[in-house]
């Protein structure tokens, strides 16, 4: 198993654990997310150190290469010039080139195998990380949805209940008495007027024997 396989692993065990004791999903959720990312940056350190020894090997083995070539040619150049010794060295030069060559050619390779599987590795493990910010995405919803699910059954255990029930029966009671009093008062304010109109008739009563005397006073002047 790789070390960035391990590392994910690692990564993963430890949010299923954390979150099985986290109080606030949505905070550690973020925080895992960080975490990844910083395992992400670091693993493409990794990388590209790997990428720049790939391509060290790649320039030493081109050059190699490169310089035997040369020295064939110079060998050439040299048998073609009349200097067998000349050419005698630039083959040995060449054969030592070539060697070098071989030897880089084969370095370069390892190191080309190790940076593609790091690069792969790197790609799943971002392609790792997207699928879970999308799981963090869906988490989040379903987190804040139960939360506010939990808010209102809270608030619907209590509804119309105790402190409430009881106040609504009070206020049923004294809206009772307020209406007690008002029909009360309607009476009193019934008989006071009785009482009244008993009187304004008695005043009438005084009045008209009044006139009728005024009335028998007149006629007996006449």
């Amino acid at each position: 198993m790789s070390i960035f396989r391990r590392l994910r692993d690692v990564t993963m065990a430890s949010i299923n654990d954390l979150i099985d004791k986290s109080e606030d999903p949505v905070k550690m959720l973020n925080q895992y997310l960080r975490d990844m990312e910083q395992d992400i940056a670091d693993a493409e350190v990794a990388v590209a150190r790997q990428i720049a020894v790939e391509k060290k090997m790649r320039q030493q083995y081109e050059d190699a290469l490169e310089m035997a070539e040369r020295r064939e040619a110079q060998a050439i150049k040299a048998l073609e010039a009349g200097d067998e010794e000349l050419a005698r060295r630039a083959l040995v030069d060449k054969k030592e080139h070539q060697q070098k060559s071989d030897d880089f050619k084969l370095q370069y390779d390892n190191a080309k195998s190790n940076a593609d599987h790091l690069r792969k590795q790197l790609g799943e493990m971002k392609d790792e990380f997207q699928k879970m910010k999308n799981k963090k995405d869906m988490l989040v919803a379903r987190a804040e949805a139960a939360k506010a699910q939990k808010q209102i059954n809270q608030a619907m255990s209590g509804f119309g209940k105790d402190n409430a029930a009881k106040g609504f029966d009070r206020m049923s009671e004294r809206v009772m008495q307020l209406e007690a009093e008002a029909e009360a008062s309607e009476e009193l304010k019934g008989r006071n007027r009785s009482l009244d109109e008993e009187l304004e008739a008695i005043g009438k009563d005084d009045v008209d024997e009044e006139l009728a005397a005024l009335k028998a006073r007149i006629a007996r002047k006449e």
